[in-house]
């Protein structure tokens, strides 16, 4: 399975954690940004759009990405990754950030590609973030759950993605995926439904990522070599929900969730996906 959850946040940075286990346990800690030294941006990393709008800072220890209204900015990884834990903690834009979008994910390449996403759209001063997920396999999406950032919460898992390859559901599990991630504006639909557009005298916009961590990981730095895992010395791979954690998530689900496509029944008129319909 493949486990998105949430951890202690402060309502004042707009902050969330968010995990993936089992296929790829993914951390987003967006919290003060106080921690140890961990993996250098400029050794796993690669800015790669913004015309100088991201940089790193502080001996590779503090990337930024900046948006203005010319162009936002983003990076990606130099490795790819097909199982593991990947840390981050990322601190998202504050103040109003309506319109932005800091999107944070991991994806393949080619026309069938898998992903797994998550983007934080902006709104207006002391209103919350919506955390947008969704999960891409064999190139075929439209598997999207959003909710609004829970505060003072640790490690709540908020959704599970199952493996129902025995009933014809693809399942991200043999393309090895490069973590991206950008800052950009998106006000046609990222606040409120487009309502609400971004305010350009707050401009630049500033996201910031530090204590990069994937020490737990199988992966690979060139597209010649196949990405091996152990799973006998690997317990993360095995990582399963308990009893409690399933009630957190459904805690979370009743009352912080405000789209599942498992529900919209608008949208898919000839019958909900089929993972739906498998509990």
């Amino acid at each position: 399975n493949i486990f998105f959850s949430t951890t202690t946040t402060e309502k004042r940075n707009m902050a969330a954690f968010a995990t993936k286990q089992s296929m790829l346990l993914l951390s987003l800690s967006l919290l003060l940004l106080i921690g140890v030294s961990t993996g250098s941006f400029y050794d796993n990393f690669d800015i790669t759009w913004g015309n100088g709008r991201a940089n790193i800072f502080e001996s590779g220890q503090l990337l930024t990405c900046t948006l203005d209204k010319i162009s936002g900015s983003g990076f990606q990884s130099k490795k790819e990754y097909l199982f593991g834990k990947i840390d981050m903690k990322m601190k998202l834009v504050a103040g109003n950030s309506a319109g932005t979008v800091t999107a944070y994910y991991l994806s393949s390449k080619g026309e069938t590609w898998d992903e797994i996403d998550f983007e934080f759209l902006g709104n207006v001063t002391g209103q919350p973030y919506v955390l947008h997920t969704n999960l891409f396999t064999g190139g075929k999406g439209n598997r999207e759950m959003q909710f609004y950032l829970c505060f003072l919460v640790d490690g709540i898992p908020i959704r599970v993605f199952k493996n129902n390859e025995a009933h014809g559901v693809a399942y991200p599990k043999s393309q090895p995926m490069k973590i991206y991630s950008s800052l950009w504006e998106a006000d046609d639909w990222a606040t409120q439904g487009g309502r609400v557009k971004t305010d350009w005298t707050n401009a630049p916009f500033s996201a910031s990522y530090r204590s990069f961590n994937d020490v737990d990981c199988c992966s690979r730095t060139s597209v010649w070599n196949w990405v091996t895992c152990n799973a006998n010395s690997n317990s993360w791979m095995w990582t399963t929900l308990n009893s409690n954690q399933l009630g957190q998530m459904k805690w979370v689900q009743d009352d912080y969730m405000i789209y599942n496509y498992c529900n919209d029944f608008k949208r898919f008129p000839q019958g909900l996906p089929t993972e739906c319909n498998l509990g």
